[in-house]
């Protein structure tokens, strides 16, 4: 059996992976389907910790142009990343897979509060965790959350699920032209202004040396496929 690339990796599922093809709400089929596709590579030893989105249910950059004070609408979006953790770990449970949800929003009743030395214990011993709320801080994004906790976790590299197969210099659902990259340097990223992530959360990665691989996580396999090392999606990494 091929021996995966990394030992420990922090995956970022946006909110919109959990919706299905409705677009918004969760889709309990989706989650099944992410659920399986990371039970395929806990069985490989791969240590796993998760942080997740909450647009599917509210987003907050679009509560505050709707008029929403924008510190009060990115916490409703921190409690959204919230009831999508819960979502995942009931389905990772279904399947036998021992997990924990920490949030950086304290909520005793229904998670743990997010610690640092208490994730990297829950890592060692095969559980994986589900960081919700974001950093708990508005005017951050969970992708800039992501590097964060890919960094205090060493995590060997950051794994962003998106719904196309990569970094393009334009989106590819609407310029059918767009050219892909396989490969891009921090740098590079920042100075061509792409949106896959925000800058802050690149900038993190780049300061700190961890790899960002984007890639398609509706086909099924492909979490498993990244950390095996082949080459899907767009990796970005130092020069």
């Amino acid at each position: 059996m091929k021996k995966p690339k990394y030992k420990r990796v922090l995956l970022k599922l946006g909110g919109e992976s959990f919706s299905g093809e409705k677009g918004f709400g969760i889709d309990i089929k989706k989650i099944n389907f992410i659920s399986q596709q990371l039970a395929e590579i806990r069985k490989l030893g791969v240590e796993i910790a998760i942080v997740i989105g909450g647009g599917n249910i509210f987003r907050g950059q679009e509560g505050s142009a709707s008029g929403i004070n924008r510190v009060s609408a990115d916490y409703m979006g921190m409690l959204a990343t919230v009831i999508n953790a819960l979502a995942l770990q009931d389905s990772l449970e279904k399947l036998g897979i021992e997990t924990r949800v920490q949030t950086a929003i304290e909520m005793k009743a229904i998670a743990e509060p997010y610690i640092r030395r208490r994730a990297m214990r829950h890592l060692e011993k095969n559980r994986v965790v589900i960081l919700a709320s974001g950093t708990g801080n508005p005017y951050f994004t969970t992708d800039t959350a992501a590097s964060l906790r890919a960094i205090e976790l060493n995590a060997e590299a950051v794994l962003k699920a998106t719904k196309v197969d990569g970094i393009y210099e334009s989106d590819p659902m609407i310029n059918k032209e767009a050219v892909k990259f396989n490969k891009l340097g921090f740098l590079e990223f920042l100075n061509k202004g792409l949106k896959v992530m925000d800058a802050t959360s690149i900038s993190l990665c780049m300061e700190n040396n961890i790899p960002v691989i984007v890639f398609n996580l509706n086909l099924t396999g492909n979490i498993k496929r990244v950390i095996l090392g082949e080459k899907i999606g767009t990796i970005v990494k130092g020069e």
